[in-house]
């Protein structure tokens, strides 16, 4: 488990213009290595370029990356508009992090401050003979960066806000999530139930935010604990949404004694409370946020039952690997932390029950529910077939209602026969 400063880091390197101010110190970097070549060696150059020559490559180089760069960010904003209209405004943020295209964009703004940077150096006479075949070496290998950044661009757009990839976008992230959590289901804290903090001995450490708690710093948590000489229970984990001077933790200290004041601060400190959820830590964010997808899908301004399908059968497979996925004993590197694991019916409430309430009178999307829901309850997991029973009977209650042929309901109702028998 990362601390906070390095989820502070990661959240920052996944920013649009940390990349592209990277690209751009970069770029204007290559376009001084010639005034570097030019005061430091003292080779002589095997051909003599003119300073007319670069000076051309770099001005059709600036002014087209300028134009590049200007189409691409238009090309960005419609497609956060198209995902925000047609999948979920949630997977925006997914989007904005796209490294194929922070890298493209970076790739033109770099190669527009090399441009620009080398046509200044060549104005003012930075650059000799030496200077002028380095620019010159150095303005091929950008042109060849810029091209094989082009063309990965260009095949990226083909799919850049579309349904279906976005939808893959939100599952491999969710995928990546699950795996941690199936690997350390308590992140490598002692697993505990949320009513042993009823009794009065544990004090509540309250926060005066109102928000989505986005990280905990475990590791830093766990310091804290060890030097305090107190157990740490985790009420409110990543993705629960706290109210002002709720209780995100509870303290159990050995002497028995009040904690004090500096420590309670520190403790409100590791959990990192936002405005919005964070796929970190939050797998069933991104569940709901698939869920979310096939319930745009699904109304009437779009109809489309086929990406609730799809949509199932991708939320049926992260589930089955996490079921499925090897569990071991969850190393415990956190002795003095205690975490709640997830709960099979959360997640599954999470992915399937607003399908089964938007879906509940499209017959196509309610049978394969219930043949997802099958494969769940036979998955060899005792606590993921009990929620995938109870998810099943759920969405035949809502199926029932909505459905307006006897034939449909008796098709669900065989499927979920089925499934009660496993």
């Amino acid at each position: 488990m990362i601390s906070r400063t390095r989820w502070l880091l990661r959240q920052l390197s996944r920013e649009l213009w940390f990349r592209a101010t990277i690209f751009a110190v970069l770029g204007c970097g290559a376009a001084m290595a010639g005034v570097i070549a030019e005061r430091y060696m003292t080779w002589d150059p095997p051909t003599r370029i003119s300073a007319e020559t670069v000076e051309r490559i770099l001005d059709i180089l600036a002014s087209s990356m300028l134009a590049v760069t200007t189409f691409s960010l238009n090309v960005m904003v419609t497609a956060y508009g198209s995902a925000t209209s047609n999948v979920t405004p949630r997977a925006t943020k997914l989007l904005r992090q796209d490294s194929i295209t922070q890298n493209a964009l970076g790739a033109f703004i770099g190669a527009f401050l090399f441009g620009l940077v080398g046509i200044i150096s060549l104005g003012t006479e930075l650059y000799g003979d030496r200077g002028r075949l380095v620019l010159f070496v150095v303005t091929l290998a950008v042109i060849a960066f810029v091209i094989t950044a082009m063309l990965r661009w260009i095949d990226h757009l083909s799919g850049l806000g579309r349904v279906g990839e976005t939808a893959r976008i939100v599952e491999e992230t969710v995928r990546e999530a699950l795996r941690d959590r199936a690997v350390a289901p308590t992140l490598g804290a002692r697993p505990y139930d949320p009513a042993q903090t009823a009794d009065g001995d544990h004090a509540p450490i309250a926060t005066p935010r109102i928000g989505y708690v986005q990280h905990v710093d475990l590791e830093g948590l766990s310091a804290l604990a060890e030097g305090a000489g107190c157990t740490i229970y985790i009420e409110k984990p990543s993705g629960a949404f706290v109210f002002a001077n709720q209780p995100v933790a509870r303290v159990l200290t050995d002497s028995g004694a009040p904690q004090d004041a500096e420590t309670t601060a520190r403790i409100e400190q590791a959990f990192v409370i936002d405005d919005q959820r964070s796929f970190d830590q939050d797998p069933r964010f991104g569940l709901a946020v698939l869920a979310e997808i096939a319930s745009r899908a699904l109304s009437p301004a779009i109809n489309d039952a086929g990406t609730a399908i799809d949509v199932v059968g991708r939320a049926t497979r992260l589930l089955l690997e996490y079921a499925n996925a090897p569990r071991q004993d969850d190393e415990i590197l956190y002795p003095r932390l205690r975490l709640a694991p997830l709960v099979a019916s959360d997640l599954l409430s999470d992915a399937f029950g607003p399908i089964a309430r938007d879906a509940a009178a499209i017959v196509e999307v309610q049978i394969r529910l219930q043949k997802a829901l099958g494969a769940l309850a036979r998955s060899g997991n005792g606590e993921m077939r009990a929620a995938a029973l109870r998810e099943a009977r759920f969405a035949l209650d809502h199926a029932e209602r909505a459905l307006a042929l006897d034939s449909d309901k008796q098709k669900l109702r065989d499927l979920n026969a089925t499934i009660a028998a496993i």
